[in-house]
């Protein structure tokens, strides 16, 4: 069981139908100089419909892999779970007089340089059975392999290799097989390169107390939402919301906050807070059970903090 994508390049509509897709590769570059015309197109259309995206280069091998390699990734704003992907294959013109061992010299260059550049995306190369067998020496091939072999089923390449994509078909447009189970299991493999976040300090009563969140309520329909720390770490502590106005002139400041708290399940406790920049700094009180809270105002000059102590 496995899920199947296409790849795509100017031969293909800028809107390839994507029926039962999961995933998508796209040409950019060939060379020092080709752009594929609607990559832009292609890729934009295959994130719309919720596929995994990747992009490729076409090299010519004559020429320096790092500066090929810095053509290709100048052209896309690279984002977290985008593909990256060498198309290790020469039999064009620029290529077929390219001694074989410079070709793989060049595979090798081209993944470690690109990886060094994008090192939290998966960054790997295609290549055909007759490139995997016949011209490359060591068998490094970054993150991840996809190897052509078309005529054969999808998902059996017919190599012993850990290969995650087959391209099984090129009949019209090339077909391609991941042995992943799913979309989700994909897109989390892509992701699974971006480093994890480091994880927030327990806070301690003697070291690290108060910890405070602040910001500005901005005025309008559109209400602000804070997430508040929270978890077992954060359950012997109180917490308190405080509502004041920013004192910009002599002009006394008033007005109210509409205030909502959030157990995780429904929001509760909504009221509305009046100010009175004569009575400074109103509190509202916010239980360990409360995770997030909305505040929305009319007022201009209004500002919160929340204090955890």
């Amino acid at each position: 069981m496995g899920i199947y994508g296409q790849d795509w390049a100017s031969y293909q509509p800028a809107q390839p139908d994507t029926s039962g897709l999961s995933f998508a590769f796209v040409k950019v570059t060939e060379g020092l100089s080709y752009i594929n015309p609607v990559w832009h197109t292609q890729r934009d259309h295959a994130k719309a419909n919720g596929l995994v995206w990747g992009g490729y280069a076409y090299p010519h091998m004559g020429n320096s892999p790092q500066a090929e390699a810095d053509f290709f990734l100048s052209q896309v704003n690279w984002q977290p779970g985008d593909v990256v992907i060498l198309d290790w294959e020469g039999y064009d013109p620029a290529n077929t007089n390219v001694p074989k061992s410079t070709q793989a010299a060049y595979k090798e260059a081209w993944l470690r340089y690109v990886k060094s550049k994008l090192p939290h995306n998966p960054v790997g190369m295609y290549a055909n059975v007759d490139y995997w067998r016949n011209v490359d020496s060591t068998g490094y091939y970054g993150d991840f392999l996809w190897i052509a072999t078309a005529g054969r089923n999808a998902g059996d390449p017919g190599i012993q290799a850990n290969w995650l994509f087959h391209q099984y078909s090129d009949n019209g447009v090339d077909r391609d097989y991941c042995h992943l189970s799913s979309t989700a299991e994909l897109r989390a493999w892509a992701l699974s390169f971006q480093p994890s976040p480091t994880p927030a300090p327990a806070p301690s009563q003697e070291t690290d107390m108060p910890q405070w969140i602040t910001g500005p309520v901005p005025t309008g329909p559109q209400p602000t939402v804070v997430l508040l720390p929270h978890g077992s770490a954060w359950s012997s502590f109180n917490r308190r919301l405080h509502l004041g106005m920013d004192q910009i002139s002599d002009k006394p400041a008033t007005g109210a906050v509409r205030v909502a708290l959030h157990n995780g399940t429904a929001w509760h406790g909504i009221k509305n807070v009046p100010l009175d920049a004569g009575k400074g700094v109103v509190d509202v009180d916010i239980t360990a059970a409360d995770v997030k809270l909305s505040l929305q105002t009319d007022a201009a000059g209004v500002s919160y903090s929340i204090e955890v102590w």
